[in-house]
Parts: C-alpha cells; structure tokens; sequence
C-alpha cells in the first residue's frame, strides 16, 4: 500500500483525501511535513511554537483540502497557508516573539564560544540564523523562499498573495538588510572576514549545514 501510494501525485493524494481516504492524507503529510516545519522553524526561530504552527497548518490542509483544486502545485498552495498562519501567529504574539528572538541570541552566542570551529562555517551559519530571525517578517518570508526554498518571483507572487515587483523589491531590502546585520564595513566585509555577498550567494548551503 505503501508503495502505491508512493506513485501517486500530489494532486491525486489530495482528491482522495478529499473524499475520505486518510492514508492518502497521512501520504501528504509525510511528503511535506519536513519543509513546512522548516519554513515554521526559520521564521519563528522557536523550536516548540514551529512545532505547533505545523500541526496548525496540517490541520487547517485537512479542512481544506477539498477546496484544492490542482491549477497550482500542492506544495505553493500549502507554502501559502503556513506563511498565512506564520504571519497571523506573529502578530498575535508580537511580544512573545521578540523576546525568544533575544533568546535565540544569547543561545547562539554561548554555542559560538563553546563549540569548536571548523573552517567558520558553524560561526558563519549561526550569524546568518540570528539576521534572519531579525528580518522583519515579510522580508524573511520572501528571502527564505527564494534562496533557500529556492523559488522563483512568480511562484513566491502566488505563495504571498503579492506582486511579483513586490517580491524582488523585498527580496532586495531582505539582503540590504542582512548585509547590515552582518555588519558589513566600508571595504564590503564581514567580521567574518569574508566578502558578505559570498555569505548571501552561499546562504542556502550555510543555512542547511546544521540541519
């Protein structure tokens, strides 16, 4: 059974779990539960709240699922409720949120000096975590999308319910923004002593190392 419904796409699981099935649902939960509580993760910065967010975002798929009809690809539909609910959780609990962002901080700071360093990637990936978590929601939206999930403008336009100029301009702000949260000086270098733009080229192989 397994192995069939391996077979199946996406759009053919969703019908089925629209009529009844559960296994096919249990099949799009498997296929997708990885990158959605990724999304969470990277833009709530908070371990149990990712966690949460994602059962939440599975939840309102069951609900919804028969009104999925199959013009767009499953994962745009279902990258657009998490970030719907993502966003939501935040400005509900705006507080809550900066305060385990500083957490999140103080937590990597202690892990830079405590764990040993090898070639700069832990101490890069953790400095490029942390500005992330900084961004201001929308623009974390947009930058992990496309470099890391590595959609394009049109598909993040459809994900976001906005503009394709929208999504280049905040994906532009996205990285001026981290250049500065990095700490980028006169001479276009990082503290880390690399040129900040290769941490941006490089952000999608830096942000997984750890994972």
């Amino acid at each position: 059974m397994t192995a069939y419904r391996d077979m199946l796409t996406d759009v053919e699981l969703a019908q089925a779990s629209a009529a009844g099935d559960v296994s096919a649902f249990e099949e799009l939960y498997r296929r997708h539960r990885r990158k959605v509580y990724s999304l969470c993760l990277r833009m709530l910065g908070n371990v149990p709240d990712a966690e949460d967010l994602t059962q939440e975002v599975f939840l309102q798929l069951y609900r919804k699922i028969g009104t999925f009809k199959g013009t767009a690809a499953l994962s745009t539909w279902l990258y657009r409720l998490t970030v719907n609910k993502v966003l939501m959780y935040v400005r509900t609990h705006r507080r809550k949120h900066r305060e385990q962002l500083t957490e999140g901080e103080e937590i990597a700071q202690r892990e830079a000096m405590i764990r040993p360093r090898q070639n700069g990637s832990l101490s890069d990936r953790i400095d490029l975590e942390r500005a992330i978590r900084r961004l201001p929601p929308g623009y974390r939206a947009v930058f992990l999308l496309h470099d890391v999930e590595g959609y394009e403008h049109d598909e993040i336009a459809r994900i976001l319910g906005i503009t394709v100029g929208t999504t280049k301009s905040q994906l532009h702000k996205a990285r001026m923004k981290l250049r500065e949260l990095l700490g980028a000086d006169a001479s276009g270098h990082s503290p880390l002593g690399q040129p900040c733009g290769s941490l941006l080229v490089n952000e999608k192989e830096v942000i997984r190392g750890g994972a």
